[in-house]
């Protein structure tokens, strides 16, 4: 067995890799550590689909509870389930990172699952699973562009001053207002992911140069790793097209490829029909001398060489755009009459319904992982069904496509939520493409925008999103496009979409199918994006631009009290005795959590505020000399127990009935009846005895 292991230390934390120990069946199997945080990462190679013109790869992150010491919650099931929504990101962040570097016509099955075995609270175990999978795919012999290597930077501010952070730890991470995730080779990025808090343009491009010049150091740990095993690389398949096919097609088809081109600007997928006219009649009139699978894939690279030899040449597109024009742009709010708001936004073809529900913080997700729970109080949803591109199609449980999607709009918009202070609402926004053509994500961000502001939330700014593609030649000649259609994103070199909002951004991803982009790319893009940014804000800004001033009527009601530790007792009442009864008269919804916050929710406003007055009343110190109106509860030998509060009782004895000497408290006072007292005592253990006023 021949084990190969070799450290380097990242920011002051020791990265170790080692192969030849673990899994050894796997066509290549990395195990990582980084402090404590520990994965296995395993690439196996299968057989080679000719059935398939896509890449067929796999990624998985497989998230195992005894990696932190936990064991499922659930009373009946102990394993772990389906992969969770964050182990699905994860899984795509790496996806996106590699994919880019594999030839473009390799065909064999590549699984590839991380599997995370140790996690110490401090170390990400997705910056060591990337960086883990690059090793793997390196030291492997499956033809590959590697290594790249992943990193994160934060960005804290203190006294005014900020200063970037590599690979923050949890603790760092509460005070940053940057999550960046990049990937890349040498010196170019391949992929980018980042949520801040309206970073600007110039701070961005910094923070990325940053990653880039610490994951070189990684790139050539791993490059010194390869160098001892050197791996044999298997020879990957040219797949040329049939020169043939292509004379055939360029010289009698020219015009059906061009309105095919045409067509496809109108929406986001292929029109059939037309596709399939041109192919069973080059097939008839060749006698079948080609194969269907060899027309259509040469009639898809003679449409994309057509869209980027146009837009390269005459910096025009094909739906007679210039490269930094918008599409049409249309916004409308409160289009649902009983939702807590609602907004659609359009972009050319592209059309998103965004609907906000609001709820109580009892309501807020909760998040069980390896590193723990984690509540989640804003929750977005994006769905795309099969009619949004004009086509039928299986409904069900969302793709993993749909959970990024979400989870970008939803990055793009938690920078600018109000804290659970000032809004103690769950919010959960859902995102229905209704028609698609282009940038989903992004229109799913900007009506997001629009209905949180037609419900009331007091988002801080609003914000908008924008998807810009790339056209290349080399290096320094190329094209990009401002708000690419789906024909674009297919056609063309990336798909790197900006949000933010007029003061900076809030969310990037980046993806890319050539190997990476150069620093000026980026710059520029950022540059284009904010421009397009702030039109697209002007637009929206015209239907709604703030916050309504109060939520929807159909809304729940929410109040949030802290009263004193010492009186949770009280309002709860013996055996849930005094909650539930205020619970039941005023018709709201009322929880106590374990630190102490009492929870009030309910449709109507004066039941939710009656019952804010009785625990007000409960919780506040009563002083000697007030006066009060209060219902007799209970009658003994030697008085009567008066509930002054709601909740609070005093006695009356005898002596302060006000009526001389009494003999029997019952011939003074009935059960219910309504009498006037005044505090007349307050013992040390907190008693209180009051007197009758005439």
């Amino acid at each position: 067995m021949n084990i190969i292991e070799d450290s380097i230390e990242i920011d002051g934390h020791k990265l170790t890799l080692q192969t030849g120990k673990l899994a050894n069946q796997a066509t290549r199997s990395v195990y990582a550590q980084l402090g404590e945080t520990c994965v296995l990462v395993t690439v196996t190679s299968g057989n080679k689909r000719e059935d398939i013109d896509y890449l067929p790869l796999q990624v998985e992150y497989v998230e195992k509870l005894y990696a932190g010491g936990r064991i499922k919650g659930s009373r009946w099931v102990k394993r772990e389930g389906r992969p969770s929504d964050d182990a699905i990101l994860k899984a795509r962040v790496i996806d996106r990172s590699i994919r880019p570097l594999f030839p473009p016509n390799y065909r064999k099955e590549i699984q590839i699952i991380i599997t995370l075995l140790s996690v110490d609270g401090v170390n990400s175990p997705e910056i060591l699973s990337a960086i883990a999978t690059s090793a793997a795919l390196s030291l492997s012999p499956i033809p590959w562009q590697g290594p790249i290597s992943t990193i994160r930077v934060g960005y804290i501010k203190t006294n005014g001053e900020g200063s970037f952070i590599i690979n923050p730890t949890e603790e760092e991470e509460r005070f940053s207002t940057l999550d960046l995730v990049v990937s890349s080779l040498i010196d170019k990025a391949v992929m980018i992911e980042a949520k801040s808090e309206e970073l600007s343009e110039e701070n961005m491009l910094k923070a990325i140069k940053l990653a880039q010049s610490e994951n070189r150091k990684i790139i050539e740990f791993i490059e010194k790793m390869t160098k001892k095993i050197k791996p044999v690389k298997e020879v990957a398949g040219q797949g040329l097209i049939d020169d043939k096919i292509l004379k055939v097609l360029k010289k009698d088809y020219q015009k059906n490829i061009s309105d095919m081109i045409l067509k496809k600007a109108e929406k986001e997928f292929d029109d059939e029909e037309a596709l399939e006219v041109v192919v069973v009649e080059v097939m008839e009139k060749y006698k079948k001398e080609f194969e269907r699978k060899e027309i259509v894939k040469a009639i898809d690279y003679l449409s994309k060489l057509k869209i980027r030899e146009q837009i390269l040449k005459t910096k025009k597109r094909i739906d007679g755009r210039s490269p930094d024009e918008i599409r049409e742009l249309r916004s409308e709010t409160s289009i649902l009459p009983r939702t807590h708001g609602s907004a659609i936004f359009e972009r050319g073809e592209t059309q998103v319904l965004s609907i906000v529900t609001l709820g109580a913080p009892g309501l807020e997700q909760l998040i069980e992982s390896p590193e723990g729970e984690v509540a989640k109080r804003y929750i977005h949803h994006y769905y795309m069904p099969p009619y949004s591109v004009g086509e039928t199609g299986r409904i069900g449980w969302p793709s993993r496509r749909e959970i990024g999607h979400g989870a970008l709009a939803e990055k793009a918009i938690e920078p600018v939520l109000p804290t659970e202070k000032e809004f103690p609402y769950t919010i959960r926004v859902v995102s229905e493409v209704l028609s698609s053509n282009g940038s989903t994500s992004m229109a799913s961000a900007c009506g997001s925008s629009l209905a949180l502001m037609d419900a009331g939330v007091p988002i801080k700014s609003p914000v908008a999103g924008i998807a810009m593609g790339l056209m290349t030649k080399s290096d320094t000649e190329y094209v990009i496009l401002t708000d690419i259609m789906g024909i674009e994103d297919f056609s063309g070199d990336m798909d790197f979409k900006v949000a933010g909002t007029v003061a900076g951004i809030t969310g990037i991803q980046l993806d890319v199918k050539i190997l990476g982009l150069t620093e000026e790319v980026i710059k520029e893009v950022l540059g284009k994006a904010k421009k397009a940014r702030l039109t697209i804000l002007e637009s929206m800004n015209k239907v709604i631009s703030s916050p309504r001033g109060e939520i929807s009527k159909f809304a729940p009601k929410v109040v949030v009290m802290t009263p004193p530790q010492d009186k949770i007792g009280e309002i709860i009442g013996p055996g849930g005795k005094n909650i539930r009864s205020l619970i039941a008269k005023t018709q709201t919804d009322i929880n106590v959590s374990d630190d102490g916050k009492v929870t009030i929710t309910g449709l109507d406003k004066e039941k939710v505020d009656e019952a804010v007055r009785y625990i007000e009343n409960i919780t506040r110190e009563v002083e000697i000399g007030e006066e009060f109106e209060g219902t007799v509860k209970r009658i003994l030998p030697f008085g009567a127990f008066v509930e002054f509060l709601p909740g609070k009782e005093g006695l009356v004895h005898v002596s302060k009935m006000g009526r001389g000497f009494v003999r029997d408290p019952g011939q003074v006072v009935k059960i219910g009846q309504k009498v006037k007292v005044k505090v007349n005592q307050i013992d040390n253990q907190g008693r209180i005895n009051l007197q009758m006023i005439a």
